[in-house]
């Protein structure tokens, strides 16, 4: 009770932590989508009302949304670390007696221009 009030007091943006019950979805995973939703709306007592009047309760999809609804959706891509140029974008390996190892790009571009264009696939960090 003293975190609410403490919310109500002192935040301005209310954000709720749901997340998706899969054992209703057969769609042949266990874990549960966890999402943070951001409450707009009114005052800020009222959006942690709101958000505490919801805690254990099921919140449909056609609750939350209209038909035809225009949203906007912020995603970012799971972290994948560094990684060579057959695995980020997909080149074909080179042939098996090729010097100098075989999971590269043949050729990063002509003698001019003196410089790599970044239209070449090149090895880095994949995802996010």
């Amino acid at each position: 009770a003293a975190e609410i009030d403490r919310a109500k007091k002192y935040c301005q943006v209310i954000r709720a932590i749901c997340h998706t019950q899969v054992s209703k979805v057969k769609i042949g995973q266990k874990k549960a989508h966890i999402k943070e939703i951001q409450i707009n709306g009114g005052t800020t007592a009222a959006k942690v009302d709101f958000a505490t009047g919801l805690f254990e309760q099921e919140v449909k999809v056609a609750d939350v949304f209209s038909q035809d609804e225009m949203i906007d959706v912020i995603g970012a891509t799971k972290g994948k670390g560094f990684n060579g140029v057959v695995t980020r974008w997909g080149v074909t390996r080179l042939a098996r007696k090729s010097h100098r190892g075989l999971r590269k790009v043949a050729c990063i571009g002509s003698w001019h221009p003196a410089r790599v264009q970044f239209q070449v696939p090149r090895s880095g960090q994949r995802g996010y």
